[in-house]
């Protein structure tokens, strides 16, 4: 298993597996992932089990304190030098689910934000996956603005 940063030569690996997670309606497309990828390849962290893509995880970084559902449209929002690292995906494939893979790059992606000396990371997350995330030490801030996909997200924060 090998944990790197994305490039643009990832992208067709990288849409496969959200296609393969999500429905349709929260998936990003193909060309939204090019565009994140030009904009922000350095926030997506792979994991690989050889040759094969099982999991990502991947997000802008923002001055914004909260996730809005413009900045799945739209990776002009991304800020390089920006205090709040975002979290749009964490994906597994789900032939590989319950092995610890999603933990493994959930630690390293929060790790790397607090060697990066942002406030924190901010996620949104289905109500049923709130538990989850707060063993990771996120609070959850209730239901968010957030209608991506048609869906009721809550809005979680790990500050450090």
């Amino acid at each position: 298993m090998n944990i790197r940063k994305a490039t643009p030569a990832d992208l067709d690996a990288v849409a496969a597996v959200e296609a393969e997670c999500f429905p349709a309606a929260e998936a990003a497309t193909r060309a939204q992932f090019r565009e994140r990828l030009g904009a922000y390849g350095g926030h997506f962290l792979l994991l690989w089990d050889e040759s094969q893509l099982v999991g990502f995880i991947d997000g802008m970084v923002t001055e914004e304190k909260d996730l809005t559902d413009a900045m799945y449209e739209d990776a002009s929002f991304h800020r390089e030098d920006g205090s709040w690292q975002m979290i749009f995906g964490l994906n597994t494939v789900p032939a590989r689910r319950r092995q610890g893979l999603a933990a493994q790059l959930m630690r390293a992606f929060i790790e790397e934000a607090r060697q990066e000396h942002r406030l924190g990371v901010v996620l949104t997350c289905k109500e049923r996956l709130i538990h989850y995330y707060a063993k990771f030490g996120f609070q959850d801030e209730g239901i968010s603005g957030s209608e991506h996909g048609g869906v009721v997200w809550h809005q979680m924060r790990l500050t450090f």
